[in-house]
């Protein structure tokens, strides 16, 4: 069992993958002494719709941590830590810049899992097509709001995905807490459980305002960011502003953008010393 000695974690997923995908991660950090929360879903709560640059899922995260923490036996003495992976990332960080002081608890740090904060350039031309539209037809979303959607059986799903190159570094323990998480039964067949018009306007709404944000009101906590070393995410984005926000505490692991799913005990271990770090 979780030991009170150590931070409430505060995990959010990436888009499109529920958190019970991440279980394997999840329950080495609860071996280690962690309690662990996280909303299973973004973005599929109507009170907290998906809206540009997500202001409505950063309320979300912010009152999930503030009822987990009221819900915790000591509350008001338990430090926070918000982890997520890559849309988790993004969350996690405006929510602390946001909401430094949750209601019930003290926010400690964040641990961004591949979240590089897109600022300068990148930031202006992800503005643009936005407003022009251009974002739907040239981001990951065109691909998200066509994509297969439902199968035969929950053993169709393994195989399916089994066979896509983005899974291929996935235990099959992990693709199968994906498939129990990430599908469910519709009838006769088996099918996502992560809307993917949710999916897509998440991808649409991407922020672009991260710069201004961390430059008029950064964390008053430490950031640290853990990156794949073969991830093109962050190859895209660059980690100017990350270095800026996280004063230097970056590290690279094993794996691709996805490696918390793919390397899931090494990033465990990660995520544990960069929090022990931050309490001192």
């Amino acid at each position: 069992m979780p030991t009170t000695s150590k931070p409430l974690i505060i995990f959010s997923h990436g888009n499109s993958f529920p958190a019970s995908t991440y279980s394997v991660m999840t329950t080495s950090l609860e071996k280690r002494g962690y309690a662990v929360k996280a909303i299973e879903k973004l973005g599929h709560d109507p009170a907290y719709p998906v809206t540009s640059n997500w202001p409505h899922l950063v309320q979300q995260l912010a009152d999930f941590a503030e009822q987990q923490a009221a819900l915790d036996a000591e509350a008001h003495s338990t430090p926070l830590v918000l982890v997520g992976h890559s849309l988790g990332g993004f969350l996690s960080l405006m929510c602390a810049a946001k909401h430094p002081h949750l209601a019930t608890g003290t926010l400690r740090g964040v641990v961004l899992l591949d979240s590089p904060i897109i600022s300068g350039w990148r930031a202006k031309m992800l503005r643009l097509a936005k407003l022009t539209r251009m974002i739907e037809p040239l981001g990951p979303g065109a691909i998200s709001k066509n994509r297969k959607h439902e199968w035969a059986s929950r053993e169709a799903v393994f195989q399916h995905f089994r066979g896509k190159k983005t899974f291929a570094r996935w235990s099959d323990e992990a693709l199968h807490d994906y498939v129990n998480s990430g599908t469910v039964n519709d009838g006769a067949t088996r099918r996502l459980a992560f809307d993917r018009t949710i999916e897509t306007a998440i991808y649409n709404g991407l922020p672009h305002n991260m710069g201004a944000l961390m430059a008029g009101c950064p964390p008053r906590c430490p950031v640290a960011f853990i990156g794949g070393q073969q991830s093109l995410e962050i190859g895209r984005v660059g980690l100017k502003l990350t270095r800026r926000v996280t004063r230097g505490h970056i590290r690279m692991i094993e794996g691709s953008h996805l490696f918390p799913i793919e390397h899931p005990l090494e990033t465990a271990a990660a995520v544990d010393e960069e929090i022990i770090r931050m309490l001192g």
